[in-house]
């Protein structure tokens, strides 16, 4: 099994006729994504490395009974194209876009939640079942099948653990990756949960950052509903107060949502907490081999 996506599916790519909407498309069909349809206003009737192109997201989910979707639609234009989406009852909307206004941001997940659908994102590399469907711009080829899930804050180092454990041998179940703004669909506990619940799952590597509360709830979340092992690493370590570090929500403002508030709160939760990548990668094998590994 696998959480979020699978092989069956059926995925839209909203402005797939945009230069990223075009190249990540052929990447996801290339991967062996079912990408069934694009959206892209004006451009209806279109096609996009065989893809059709319909002139609203009404129309391509009358035509092909999509149940994902993947927006590259631009940060002006993009929330609308997340309410589009909820407001034709997508199940799962994906949007990689960044620099949507984060009070915009707040009635969105408002809206998206009314309507029973899930949110990933915004700023977010996307979602990864390996060997089954890439939705999004997550590199396919350093992922393989496996028992370790990723969740993570940081598309980047989504990549680099994930790479380090296919190096050791070990795949993954799902890899998602909800974003570094202050306000996103889903969030660590969100995905935890989902990961908790998968039988596929044996272990879990979270990767967090500085800014904001999500990785003490997720702390506090674990200690009391997760039975896997957690591996986690936090970025951000030596950053400056009160200066953005990559992600907007990436930022320590008035002593809160430092990195040792969030290592601390892991530690007592009893998650292993790592200094890099490759050692959060190594620690996730240890623990899965066993206690007397």
């Amino acid at each position: 099994m696998s959480i979020l996506v699978t092989g069956d599916t059926r995925v839209l790519v909203q402005n797939i006729t945009g230069l990223e909407g075009r190249f990540h498309t052929k990447q996801m069909l290339a991967y062996g994504t079912r990408v069934l349809a694009g959206t892209a206003p004006g451009h209806g009737g279109e096609t996009v490395a065989g893809v059709p192109v319909f002139e609203s997201v009404r129309e391509a989910v009358e035509a092909t009974g999509v149940n994902a979707t993947v927006s590259f639609v631009p940060a002006r234009f993009a929330g609308d194209a997340i309410v589009e989406a909820a407001d034709n009852l997508i199940p799962l909307i994906v949007c990689i876009s960044e620099w949507i206004p984060v009070l915009d941001m707040v009635k969105i997940c408002a809206h998206v939640k009314a309507k029973g659908c899930r949110l990933v994102g915004p700023n977010c590399p996307g979602i990864m079942t390996p060997g089954c469907c890439k939705l999004g711009i997550l590199p396919g080829d350093i992922f393989m099948p496996g028992p370790v899930g990723i969740v993570s804050r940081s598309g980047t180092l989504t990549y680099e653990i994930a790479g380090a454990l296919t190096r050791l041998g070990v795949g993954q179940s799902t890899c998602v990756g909800i974003g570094g703004d202050p306000i996103i669909g889903t969030t660590f506990v969100d995905v935890l949960s989902l990961f908790q619940e998968d039988p596929q799952t044996r272990a879990i590597a979270l990767i967090g950052e500085i800014g904001g509360s999500d990785e003490e709830e997720a702390a506090a979340f674990i200690a009391e509903k997760v039975t896997k092992p957690v591996v986690a690493f936090v970025a951000g370590r030596t950053a400056p107060p009160d200066r953005r570090m990559g992600h907007a929500g990436a930022i320590v403002t008035g002593g809160r949502g430092t990195a040792a508030d969030k290592i601390a709160a892991f530690q007592r939760a009893g998650v292993k907490v790592c200094d890099s990548t490759d050692e959060t990668a190594e620690m996730v094998v240890r623990l899965l081999a066993g206690p007397t590994a």
